[in-house]
């Protein structure tokens, strides 16, 4: 893989800055699935989770590079080094390991990458540059599997360990603080793209609010209720409290 040529549209500071906070982002996704893999292992879960796991690890290292690759191509660089203290998940002493794990699962993967999906997806659609739009069709080759991970790994959860129901409960009673966290991360955002940062893979901050709603309607819902979990009022609480 090549940087882009000269003839490609060029960068502005705002391409730099997503593809800066991409890379970090990426790099970020890396060292929490390896720590939650790590939980998975110490809660027995399933092998083929745990490989999964270990291959999701692999896939957003790569995300990393690839992405690190774009922010180069566009004239730009890391400012500054990582947040160590960023790069890892934390326990609640308070509770059985098998609960942490569930927030992740739930709110990292069955959200966060179930909406990644169709927001990469959008990202790639007007992508131009062929390093940026080799980089988006490896993420979004790769998210769709990470999301099927998350909802594998919050069934097993569920339904596979002496905790299942306990942990249906906490998760219905957390579900309306992840969306609202969700929502806060995406809905409301204004501001517009040129037609050289789409080609550079930006989108027009409104999108991601609009994906996130068109998401809830057609995976969040009926894919919590598949395990017993009622996204809708989960949702409805979320937007009443949007504080």
């Amino acid at each position: 893989m090549t940087d882009a040529p000269s003839t490609v549209a060029p960068a502005s500071d705002g391409v730099r800055a997503e593809w800066a906070m991409r890379t970090v982002a990426e790099y970020h996704s890396a060292a929490i699935t390896q720590h939650l893999t790590l939980w998975l292992i110490q809660i027995g879960a399933s092998p083929d989770l745990i490989r999964m796991g270990l291959r999701i690890t692999d896939d957003e290292l790569m995300h990393a590079e690839m992405a690190h690759g774009v922010l180069n191509a566009a004239g730009g660089s890391l400012s500054a080094p990582l947040d160590r203290e960023a790069l890892k998940l934390d326990r609640d002493p308070a509770v059985a390991l098998e609960v942490d794990v569930a927030r992740v699962v739930t709110e990292v993967f069955c959200l966060g990458e179930t909406v990644a999906v169709p927001l990469f997806s959008a990202l790639r659609r007007g992508c131009t540059v062929p390093i940026a739009r080799d980089a988006l069709d490896r993420v979004l080759e790769d998210e769709v599997r990470h999301r099927e991970f998350g909802w594998q790994a919050l069934t097993w959860l569920l339904t596979e360990t002496a905790m299942g129901e306990t942990l249906k409960v906490q998760m219905q009673a957390e579900l309306g603080g992840m969306l609202r966290r969700l929502s806060r991360n995406y809905a409301g955002q204004q501001g517009r793209c040129t037609p050289d940062e789409i080609a550079w893979g930006l989108m027009a901050p409104p999108r991601y609010g609009i994906i996130l709603a068109e998401t809830l309607a057609r995976s969040f819902v009926p894919r919590f209720e598949a395990v017993g979990i009622d996204a809708a009022s989960a949702w409805a609480d979320a937007m009443a409290s949007p504080t």
